[in-house]
């Protein structure tokens, strides 16, 4: 047991677990009735299931970021992807059934991931700047769909998908769950997971070693485009609407902070899909805290801010090393 505790110390994902932890003591000192979980109808409702219910969006973008920093990339394209695909949803359900508008959102989120995909793996362009090509155009093409307007939709298929229940809980965190799984399949399974945290580490050499990282850049893209769409169908259901301006807006910046604070290294090489779920879920409990604890708006990305930072550098072995030379040299002064 002892060893297993010292095991888990060292990995990454620690200390995100710790701060999600002393969170969630803060909120069951703060806000009365925090822990409490109610039944109505045969659904499960309180703070908890509510964070669990929001982060999906979150988590489920912050997945397939984690595989397209594994292989040393960025997509932050994924916020308009997601205002693409719910505006692209919520248009297509006034001419079509509802699995037809949703495997559209999906194949469209897929040509976005596609379209990256080609422009770093093929044509060699930093992710950075070929992912901000999307990111700046798609808010322009969300736009197009609706219209400029905020499309409603008035489905109730629809609007089970990202606010029905389903044995007591919301229904959208069983779509969390299963992509999670799925990638974690694709990790585990398949040489995917392998390819990605070589290509990662060390692209030249996995040239040698008869890697194709052009074809694993490719599908990591696809990927990622599939997970903003899925997040964008989740969105539109859960506020039965489309808004091309506002939907996702930043949510990519949450996403590459879940990945990091998860322990996947921005340098590329190996990833913590658990690691990643464990960020997801501290930065949403963040933000309900803030909100909870009614901060003034103007300052609570400065508190966020810092808060993220704090973790950050306690999961740093180099920080922490400095901090322990500062207390022993303080100790040798006065002494």
């Amino acid at each position: 047991m002892r060893q297993a505790l010292n095991n888990f110390i060292q990995t990454k994902i620690f200390w995100p677990f710790v701060a999600l932890v002393l969170l969630l003591v803060i909120n069951f000192i703060m806000i009365p009735g925090f822990f409490q979980i109610t039944v109505k109808n045969g659904h499960l409702f309180g703070s908890l299931i509510d964070i669990l219910n929001r982060v999906v969006p979150l988590l489920v973008i912050a997945i397939g970021m984690t595989l397209v920093i594994a292989k040393e990339g960025i997509d932050i394209s994924v916020g308009s992807v997601l205002a693409i695909t719910a505006a692209a949803a919520a248009s297509l359900l006034q001419t079509t059934s509802v699995p037809i508008a949703i495997l559209l959102a999906l194949v469209i989120g897929l040509i976005c991931g596609l379209w990256n995909g080609i422009l770093i793996a093929f044509l060699e362009i930093q992710p950075m700047i070929a992912t901000l090509i999307l990111m700046t155009v798609g808010r322009g093409i969300a736009q197009l769909i609706t219209g400029g307007q905020i499309l409603t939709i008035n489905n109730d298929a629809y609007g089970y998908v990202g606010k029905g229940f389903l044995l007591g809980l919301p229904f959208a965190i069983y779509i969390g769950l299963a992509v999670f799984g799925i990638i974690l399949l694709l990790k585990k399974k398949t040489a995917l997971g392998l390819f990605l945290e070589s290509i990662g580490t060390n692209m030249s050499s996995s040239k040698f070693a008869g890697v194709q990282p052009k074809k694993i850049i490719l599908i990591v893209y696809m990927i990622s485009g599939i997970c903003a769409a899925i997040a964008g169908i989740l969105v539109s259901s859960n506020v039965s609407s489309a808004d091309a301006n506002n939907a996702g807006l930043w949510i990519e910046l949450d996403a590459i902070l879940a990945v990091v604070i998860g322990g996947t290294s921005m340098r590329g090489g190996r990833f913590f899909l658990g690691g990643t779920v464990i960020g997801a879920l501290f930065i949403q409990t963040l933000s309900t805290t803030i909100y909870s604890m009614g901060i003034r708006p103007e300052i609570i990305m400065v508190v966020k801010a810092i808060v993220v930072i704090t973790v950050c550098l306690m999961q740093s072995e180099e920080f922490r090393k400095l901090v322990k030379q500062l207390k022993w040299k303080k100790k040798v002064s006065e002494a």
